[in-house]
């Protein structure tokens, strides 16, 4: 394996890259380092919230468990498959969509990104406001701008700093939140009024409901992925990469959406943070607010990360009109326009945003599934990892302007979902036929991916040879 002269160093550096290719002499970073990334990337209290739904809508515990854990390792299988794009190209993850879009049809999924990105951040922000309101004082309209502003300078800085925080993180988080498990799962049930033998146990509706919810979720964090992997060799082996993300996104997931099925179980009712207070205070007095404090500090590190994703992603989709220099003044701006964006959605949600959060899993799922089925179709089947970089850059290149094989997949996918959406302001035929179930993704994943094979092929649009180097 190559080894770049900088791949030991551990401190982080500013980063002075953003949507541009990165170089050979500058990859360093460890593959199992993707292990801890991704761990606390999905251990926030977001993550939490998506184990309620199961029992709230009557699902037993045990069922509510296996629906969280058949889901999330089934979406976090497409997540991890984009791990390896990375190294391959050297590149933010959206912007390698061009190959299947064009320069500009790539605006299609871009605008789709960038509102799971601002969704992440509304909603982390919201959360993490409540778990410093137990201890601080302030309002929302203080913490909201507060703690964008906090997650800007994270992404800012770039990079080596968000793995940095991210992997320290993820020692303190499973050391406090294996207490609250454990104080969920014996003290709970002992001084909870309700009883697990008593609750409504299977319910079709709610079991797909719920899998479905968890599987989308870690779907949706595909659209991350090669931006925290491209700074590694362009050899990292694949499956070791792959293993290492999927270990930490699924691990995560599992863990803490079943603790939030417990909690939704024994605590109905309560939301998340309430929830864990609770618990935590089984263990000791004043624990609980240490433990949502915690998940406090990583949900504001993942904030980083959405911040750094959306400027990304928006950078990547203003190129494509207009050519831009990506300088670390312009990430700023990016950034800024991304912050400012979030704290209005944040400010004008309501106090009920359950409700909202709910809708919003949903929707990143219709809008995401059509993009990961194409993006990897198109990396492992029809190109077979081989791409040029340089024409990604040039839109007047192989790849186009408007790619209308990726388009003509991207829309066919969607409207093949739309009989199976279940929204609180529209339910799909097929959906109301089956009950309420939800299974928009099985329809989105074979569309899209199995049309884009045959029109890639068929089409004009033909496997690349060049090298993915500039």
């Amino acid at each position: 394996m190559n080894t770049p002269s900088n791949a030991g160093r551990e401190l982080p550096k500013l980063e002075v890259r953003s949507i541009d290719y990165v170089p050979r002499e500058e990859r360093h970073g460890k593959i199992w380092h993707q292990g801890p990334f991704w761990f606390t990337g999905n251990f926030v209290f977001l993550t939490m919230m998506v184990g309620f739904t199961g029992p709230s809508m009557g699902l037993g515990l045990l069922w509510s468990i296996l629906a969280v854990a058949l889901g999330a390792c089934f979406g976090t299988i497409f997540m991890a498959l984009h791990a390896n794009q990375g190294p391959k190209m050297g590149l933010p993850q959206m912007i390698q969509s061009r190959a299947q879009f064009g320069s500009r049809g790539a605006i299609v999924p871009f605008a789709a990104t960038v509102f799971v990105y601002i969704g992440f951040i509304v909603f982390g922000v919201i959360l993490v406001t409540q778990a410093l309101q137990l201890v601080l004082p302030g309002s929302k309209a203080f913490w909201y701008p507060a703690l964008v502003v906090l997650s800007i300078i994270l992404a800012v800085v770039g990079y080596d700093l968000l793995h940095f925080v991210q992997r320290w993180l993820t020692y303190v988080l499973i050391a406090t939140f294996a207490v609250v498990t454990v104080m969920a799962v014996t003290a709970l049930p002992q001084a909870s009024t309700v009883t697990v033998a008593a609750t409504p146990h299977w319910d079709t509706t709610a079991f797909l409901v719920q899998l479905s919810l968890a599987a989308g979720y870690n779907i949706s964090y595909s659209v991350y992925v090669s931006d925290y992997s491209r700074y590694l060799p362009e050899d990292a082996p694949s499956g070791k990469l792959i293993f290492w993300t999927y270990l930490g996104a699924a691990g995560s997931a599992v863990w803490l959406m079943s603790l939030g099925a417990v909690l939704a179980t024994y605590l109905p009712g309560a939301d998340g943070i309430v929830a864990l207070v609770t618990t935590g205070n089984y263990f000791f007095a004043g624990f609980g607010v240490f433990v949502v404090l915690v998940g406090a500090a990583a949900q504001l590190s993942v904030t980083g990360v959405n911040c750094y994703g959306a400027m990304l992603t928006g950078l990547s989709a203003v190129d494509g009109f207009r050519p831009v220099r990506p300088t670390l003044g312009l990430r700023v701006v990016g950034l800024t326009l991304v912050g400012v964006a979030s704290i209005i959605v944040s400010l004008s949600l309501p106090e009920a945003y359950m409700t909202s959060f709910n809708g919003f899993v949903l929707l990143m799922l219709y809008f995401l599934i059509p993009w990961t089925a194409v993006n990897l179709v198109d990396f492992y089947a029809v190109r077979k990892g081989q791409y040029s970089i340089s024409e990604i850059f040039n839109p007047q290149g192989i790849y186009g302007r408007w790619a209308w094989q990726g388009i003509a997949s991207y829309a066919a996918a969607f409207l093949s979902m739309i009989p199976f959406f279940s929204l609180p302001f529209y339910v799909g035929p097929v959906t109301e036929a089956l009950g309420g179930a939800d299974v928009a993704f099985i329809p989105g994943l074979l569309v899209g991916g199995g049309l884009y094979y045959l029109l890639a092929l068929t089409g004009n649009e033909r496997p690349s040879a060049a090298p993915n180097q500039l």
